[in-house]
This record gives C-alpha cells, sequence and structure tokens, in this order.
C-alpha cells in the first residue's frame, strides 16, 4: 500500500481520509470487511489518530458503519438498499441536470467541457481510476450547477452510499462505452440549455448503472453459491 507523507498535519489527515475513501470505493477494502486501525496506521506509515479521523469521516459518509463490539466496518448494501438508493438516487439527478441546464453559467460549462476531455483520455487510456474521479466531478459540478444546496447535499449523501457499486459498473466495457456517450450527451443537453432533455438523459444514465450493478451482484452471488466443492458434489 502507498505511504502516505505529508509534511502539514492538516494535509495529512485529508490525504489519509483520500486514500482510505480510494482503497472502499475501489474495493481494495472489500465490502464487509473490517478496517484495522492499527494495519492501516503500520500500511500508510502514520499514527492511528488520522486513521481513526479518516474513519469518522467515512462513516458521516456513508462508506463505513461503525458498529458497536466490532469497530468499523466497509459498507455491504443489500439487493433492496442499492435498488432503492440508485432509484433515489435518479431522481436526484435528473432534478439537478434540469435546474442545471436552466441556471448553468458559462465558466461552470466551459469547466464541464473541460473535465469531460480530461475523462475521455482515461476512457481512451482505460484508466478506471483516473476516468472515475473525473466522473464523480462531473456528477457534483452539475450538482452545484443547479443551484439547489439542499439537493446537492442529499445527492451527496446519497451517493457516498454506493460509489464503489458505480465505480465497479465501468468494469463491463459495452456498458462502459454506453456511459461515455451519455456523458458526451449531458453536455450537449447543458449547451443548449434543454432541461428535459437533460433530465431525461440523466434518469436513464443512473438507471442503467443500477441495471449493470444489480446483474454484477447476481452473477457475483451465483457464483459465491456454486464453489467448486459444492459443484462436486453435484
Amino acid at each position: 500500500m502507498e505511504v502516505i507523507t505529508q509534511p502539514n498535519s492538516q494535509n495529512l489527515h485529508e490525504a489519509i481520509f483520500q486514500k482510505l475513501r480510494s482503497l472502499l470505493i475501489e474495493s481494495a477494502i472489500p465490502p464487509g470487511s473490517k478496517l484495522n486501525e492499527r494495519e492501516l496506521a503500520e500500511s500508510l506509515n502514520v499514527s492511528r489518530t488520522p486513521i481513526r479521523e479518516a474513519i469518522r469521516r467515512l462513516a458521516a459518509d456513508g462508506l463505513v458503519e461503525l458498529i458497536a463490539n466490532r469497530g468499523a466496518i466497509a459498507i455491504k448494501l443489500s439487493h433492496e438498499d442499492v435498488v432503492q438508493t440508485f432509484d433515489v438516487i435518479a431522481q436526484l439527478e435528473g432534478y439537478s441536470g434540469e435546474l442545471a441546464a436552466k441556471n448553468i453559467s458559462p465558466s461552470a460549462l466551459s469547466e464541464l467541457e473541460a473535465l469531460q476531455y480530461e475523462m475521455m483520455a482515461s476512457y481512451a487510456r482505460r484508466d478506471l481510476s483516473s476516468y472515475y474521479k473525473l466522473n464523480l466531478k462531473i456528477h457534483h459540478l452539475i450538482s452545484h450547477a443547479a443551484n439547489n444546496a439542499v439537493l446537492t447535499q442529499l445527492f451527496s449523501q446519497a451517493n457516498a452510499r454506493i460509489e464503489a457499486l458505480r465505480f465497479r459498473s465501468n468494469q463491463n466495457g459495452v456498458k462502459w462505452e454506453r456511459a461515455v456517450e451519455e456523458h458526451q450527451e449531458m453536455i450537449d443537453a447543458l449547451k443548449t440549455h434543454n432541461s428535459e432533455r437533460m433530465r431525461k438523459v440523466m434518469i436513464q444514465h443512473v438507471m442503467n448503472k443500477r441495471d449493470v450493478v444489480i446483474e454484477l451482484l447476481q452473477s457475483e452471488a451465483f457464483h459465491t453459491q456454486n464453489t467448486p466443492n459444492e459443484i462436486s458434489k453435484a
């Protein structure tokens, strides 16, 4: 694991938080796993204090659960949790997109186009980690462009629960390509201030992500149930 070296205490705490967040999103710390403070501190070459603070922030964001007598556990959502969360986010993003198409400023639109260009470069390299980080920035910028603070907060809170699943949904090449095309549609809708089109694109984008994630989870559940030992007994 990458060792964190930051001379400034505040920067160090932020760096640790972002590192653990990435490990959770990219499933380097798998869902359901315990976050061991001592092991994480040793692997990152830091004290346990910034680790403990980062875990508290991750819990507030919904990426980990703090369970009595067990400690911090990477969140593991049920099938129902996943479906319901994606359904809520689809409506939040749809409304954000609608408002953003009406309210987005020229400077915000320029920033979005620049991020889109960078994201496409990451896609061309098949750099999933970089692509996802830029993708998330785009979604958050659209949310902010809606100019509705309550909506932005609700989106951030709900989206944190499924970030790891959204990251993994891009591992399917065909589905990833479709997601990229949908992002270009978003830019086109924003440039023409077409609020209705933007709302539809955003909702469909999230629904497609939901379907990919459900397929992925069902496939994993099937393979878990049909282990080699079980198959050999059949």
